[in-house]
């Protein structure tokens, strides 16, 4: 009896392993697709001018929610270390998704359900991130963290001192990259104004108030009822940037973009989005907003996925990236790919010189060329990220 049951032991604790091993790979191939698969065909000038470019940024990647050691590289998903490095890409902003409600979409959602409970159990996850927001998201960041210290080609950039040395470091060695931790949605807070101090210890330096439905902070643009800021809401974002995070508008409702321009203090970012001259819907800016931002001293990241432009090809890009130019001025645009947030786009990260033509197309000169692919970004976390 004892021998069948070590036995049946065995054979779950090796279904277990088997399942943790391919599960998660599987369920991350069903979400994370890109229209042409590498490798990319890239003309030796447009090659050439990358692999030149300074610094190429990019503000939105959900690659930590797949539970991938970002060290490895992998065909799985958008983006991880090694692919960053082959496509000289200089800093990605990694985005904490805590929390999306099942049935998910672009119009109205509720906080009742969750989908990514499943997915910590099925990667073998610290049992606590199964229950707790807060602990989810820190051990997210704890992962980046830990990527950074086991690769000498990988940091975290907390502070502008960071910023500037990784800079010059880089001058010398562009076989590196760099990582900017974020927040997609403060219901990870639980409530808590203390937990602000939490992130900011663990790294986060951008911080989105809410994701896809509304939560204690303020209303989604996909949320049921879509308000603006709550009252612990306006201390969560004053408490933000008196610690020298910025704020974060993707997703967030007409409301809650009002209310935080009214009062911040600081220049804001929209890590990932569209136009809705361009591609109408919730998701996107207005040209009002787009000014409004411009006015705070902010940055936009334009998307590279169907739903935020309207468009499965980069030219789609492009075209929103020139309509945000216009309304805004070249210094508030930059990249926001959302790659690795369950969306097919045009290519993985190793495809971005393909953006280089379709910008061409719509008139961009070299230098904001190179603006837009980075230097804006560069610029604006040199003035915004604390000093120290």
């Amino acid at each position: 009896m004892r021998r069948k049951l070590l036995r049946y032991l065995l054979l779950l604790a090796m279904l277990i392993t088997l399942g943790l091993m391919f599960i998660p790979g599987y369920v991350e191939r069903q979400f994370n697709k890109v229209i042409t698969p590498p490798p990319y065909e890239v003309s030796q000038t447009d090659s050439a001018f990358w692999d030149a470019s300074p610094f190429i940024a990019d503000l939105h990647s959900d690659a930590l929610l797949w539970g991938r050691d970002l060290n490895k590289r992998t065909s799985n998903g958008h983006v991880d270390i090694p692919r960053l490095i082959e496509a000289n890409v200089a800093l990605q902003a990694f985005t904490i998704v805590s929390k999306t409600p099942k049935g998910q979409n672009y119009h109205s959602n509720t906080d009742e359900s969750d989908n990514i409970t499943a997915l910590m159990v099925v990667q073998g996850r610290n049992p606590k991130t199964w229950t707790s927001l807060l602990v989810r998201g820190l051990d997210m960041a704890a992962r980046l963290n830990a990527s950074a210290a086991d690769n000498d080609a990988f940091r975290v950039i907390r502070s502008q001192a960071d910023l500037r040395t990784y800079i010059s470091a880089r001058a010398g060695n562009p076989k590196q990259t760099s990582g900017l931790l974020g927040v997609e949605g403060l219901h990870l807070l639980e409530g808590n104004l203390d937990n602000v101090d939490k992130l900011y210890e663990a790294g986060f330096r951008m911080v989105a108030p809410v994701h896809f439905f509304d939560n204690e902070v303020g209303g989604s643009a996909h949320g049921a009822k879509k308000a603006g800021l709550t009252p612990f809401g306006k201390t969560v974002v004053a408490k933000a940037e008196k610690l020298g995070m910025s704020i974060d508008l993707a997703h967030a409702s007409s409301a809650t973009i009002a209310d935080v321009l009214a009062q911040a203090t600081r220049p804001v970012i929209v890590s990932h989005t569209g136009v809705q001259a361009l591609c109408p819907g919730d998701r996107n800016l207005t040209d009002d907003q787009l000014r409004a931002i411009a006015a705070n001293g902010g940055l936009v990241g334009i998307a590279m996925f169907e739903q935020a432009i309207c468009s499965n090809d980069i030219a789609g890009t492009a075209k929103a990236i020139r309509h945000a130019v216009d309304v805004m001025g070249i210094q508030h645009v930059g990249l926001g790919s959302d790659f690795d947030g369950a969306v097919t786009t045009p290519f993985d990260v190793t495809g971005l010189p393909l953006l280089l033509p379709a910008l061409r197309a719509e008139g961009f000169s070299d230098s904001e060329i190179r603006a837009i692919i980075g230097g804006n970004t560069r610029d604006f976390l040199l003035a915004n990220l604390p000093v120290q």
